[in-house]
């Protein structure tokens, strides 16, 4: 049965907690920062794709200049508070930490990135300094990671710019598309709010490109346009019984419940996920949390494909889901148009595909999952329509760029997951930077 308000407020408070909590006491960061060895040709700085420079911060911790560490960090990355908290970091700085190398636990980099940039946060330290400024304008569609990450960069500048947001807040991913234990609402738009601070960037809520915002009209308007609307458009099943009621995006399930309350979202006694990315993850997780008796997660591939990591995994079976590998949906059954249960074809493994992972075929066999509520986190696909419309190149909707940043049209830059189809949130960090930088060369070459 699908409905709300499953549990008690202190239910949902416990369920939805921090899942990374901070240091409780700065002797604990103290303690933690001095275990790192401070490595020369640190790897920890190459597996970031923002380059932070992790040793210097961790050092700056360790002398109690955290005003420094923080500066360290949001000069490569300005939402290093954010990253602390979302990254996959198993895979990235701390998968490389050479303590790994010595079966030893890895310096806990997101948690001392947290401690920094959260104290800069609370106390309102603006690190930088707008640049005198230049006269120039440019429009930013989109306030997500990258759209953000450009505009401060080009704030810091001298530039001015207005960024144009479909949704009632900032911070895209990061506000609508997040588990709720690993980042709140509110943490989100103090980030904004801070990252908007340095002056020069002003945000117009509720303006969606192709609907009350167009792109020859900023054209006319400003001295360059920065597209960071990232990817949205969930992908369909294309199976019988799509359109029962039961069936949600994961998409639209995360974004109700970050927007709406925890016990404004209703949920299935039982519930099949269809997927295995960090999507896929959130939904499922989320769902036995706000108080689904059981949570199926279905993946055509076995767990050496999959996409999200183990430690995302560990935290699926930690909550009670359950894992299906190398089984597909092939049809969703319904009475008086509600679904009633989930038919799933089982799949064995055949050659690579495309991806480099091995492709999933059916076996011919087939079982019968008794659920009444389906979530499809079988990915996203790009604003293909939006932005051939806009005459922008692209790749199946995908916007193809040159030098990282630069389309087809003359002064209109693009970067984000509307780029490379969807990455971590520190990707779209990165990108904004570059678009920041091809921007800002096209800018000083203008007459």
């Amino acid at each position: 049965m699908i409905k709300n308000n499953r549990l008690t407020v202190e239910e949902y408070r416990q369920n939805f907690n921090d899942i990374h909590p901070p240091f409780e006491t700065k002797d604990a960061a103290m303690v933690e920062a001095n275990r790192c060895l401070f490595c020369y040709d640190a790897p920890c700085i190459k597996a970031c794709p923002t380059s932070i420079n992790i040793p210097k911060f961790i050092k700056q911790i360790t002398t109690e200049n955290i005003k420094g560490s923080a500066h360290t960090i949001f000069l490569s990355n300005i939402m290093g508070a954010g990253c602390s908290k979302v990254c996959p970091v198993e895979k990235l700085c701390e998968g490389s930490c050479v303590y790994n190398l010595m079966h030893e636990e890895p310096i806990h980099i997101a948690k001392l990135q947290r401690y920094s940039t959260e104290t800069a946060m609370a106390n309102g330290w603006q690190l930088f300094k707008r640049k005198e400024n230049t006269g120039k304008k440019v429009a930013v569609i989109g306030a997500g990671p990258a759209g953000l990450s450009c505009a401060h960069m080009l704030a810091r500048e001298g530039v001015d710019v207005s960024i144009f947001e479909k949704e009632k807040k900032g911070g895209g991913l990061m506000t609508y598309g997040i588990a709720a234990y690993k980042v709140t609402p509110q943490f989100c738009e103090d980030e904004v709010n801070y990252i908007t601070g340095i002056g020069g960037i002003t945000i117009e809520y509720e303006k969606e490109w192709g609907k009350n915002i167009f792109l020859e009209d900023l054209q006319s308007k400003f001295d360059a346009v920065y597209v960071a609307i990232g990817v949205g458009l969930a992908r369909q099943l294309n199976i019988p019984g799509e359109n029962l009621e039961g069936v949600e995006d994961a998409i639209d399930f995360i974004y109700r419940l970050r927007s709406g309350g925890y016990s404004n979202v209703p949920v299935g006694d039982k519930v099949a996920v269809i997927g295995m990315g960090m999507t896929a993850i959130d939904a499922a997780t989320q769902a036995k949390r706000l108080g689904a008796k059981e949570v199926t997660m279905l993946y055509r591939r076995t767990e050496e494909e999959m996409p999200c990591t183990d430690v995302e995994l560990a935290i699926a079976k930690l909550d009670g889901c359950k894992i299906i590998w190398l089984a597909a949906p092939a049809e969703i059954l319904g009475e008086q148009g509600k679904v009633t249960a989930l038919k799933v074809s089982k799949m064995a493994l055949g050659a690579p595909d495309a991806s480099g992972r091995k492709s999933p075929v059916a076996t011919g066999e087939e079982f019968v999952l008794d659920v009444d509520m389906v979530i499809k986190a079988a990915g996203q696909t790009a604003f293909e329509t939006l932005v051939t419309k806009a005459a922008l190149a692209n790749n199946s909707g995908k916007i193809s760029v040159a030098e990282k940043s630069v389309t087809n049209i003359p002064g209109v830059f693009a970067g984000g997951d509307c780029v490379n189809g969807g990455k971590e949130v520190v990707d779209a960090v990165q990108a904004g930077k570059d678009g920041a930088e091809a921007i800002l060369h096209f800018l000083n070459g203008k007459n």
